[in-house]
């Protein structure tokens, strides 16, 4: 059984729509998750030219999570009822979650989560689909630096603090906003346009680790296009 999870919201921005959430996953939630990934971490790769590789602006630790753990599977349910009717269920899905480790000196640099090209489908249909949405939850924040910098993002209201008064993002001297780790918080944002295509301003990155550990998820839920007639 799922155990239900308290968290609360707030809107960054709008346009493009990018949301902070608190309190996503509980302490229980992140024990066990990292349980599941613990033995399946392998050098991060890109998806480029229809293929996935390793390129030198990825240099993390990457771990793919079976869909079914019931671990996983919780919080996979979680996410796709946050989504409310974004997905269409009798064709879309929430695709396959990941972790991500940073350790000293390891970075993403800018990129975007959705696909230039849509990926095939696996079911050998031949539907293509391409991630509508991220959510990006933090696992383990025993950290310096590591925050997630989105260049393009502005805020619609004052920046945020926690209970304990620490600024969870702030701007950035190069413009957009940067968003500080903390375990059990994620940030959500829409990848694609209604009509399917990638929206070039959700570009992102995760910045140096400068010490320490960071762990995250990643839940890319899946928009399928219609079958060619």
């Amino acid at each position: 059984m799922c155990e239900p999870q308290k968290y609360r919201t707030e809107i960054v921005s709008l346009d493009p729509l990018v949301i902070y959430i608190h309190d996503f996953f509980s302490t229980r939630d992140i024990s066990n998750i990292l349980k599941v990934g613990q033995d399946r971490f392998n050098p991060s790769v890109v998806h480029q030219n229809g293929r996935m590789v390793q390129n030198p602006y990825r240099t993390s630790t990457s771990a793919v999570l079976p869909a079914k753990d019931p671990a996983v599977s919780c919080v996979l349910e979680r996410s796709k009822k946050f989504l409310g009717t974004v997905l269409d269920p009798d064709e879309d899905e929430m695709g396959v979650p990941q972790l991500v480790q940073y350790t000293k000196g390891q970075e993403y640099n800018l990129h975007h989560d959705w696909m230039r090209i849509p990926q095939a489908a696996f079911d050998g249909s031949p539907r293509t689909f391409n991630r509508v949405a991220s959510f990006f939850v933090i696992l383990q924040d025993t950290c310096e630096g590591g925050e997630t910098w989105f260049p393009l993002v502005k805020p619609v209201s004052d920046l945020s603090e926690d209970d304990y008064g620490t600024r969870l993002w702030h701007k950035h001297e190069e413009g957009g906003l940067t968003f500080k780790p903390v375990a059990g918080n994620a940030i959500f944002w829409v990848n694609l346009f209604a009509n399917g295509t990638g929206d070039t301003r959700t570009v992102h990155a995760g910045m140096p680790v400068t010490g320490g550990l960071k762990t995250a998820m990643n839940i890319w839920p899946r928009k399928y296009s219609p079958n060619p007639q």
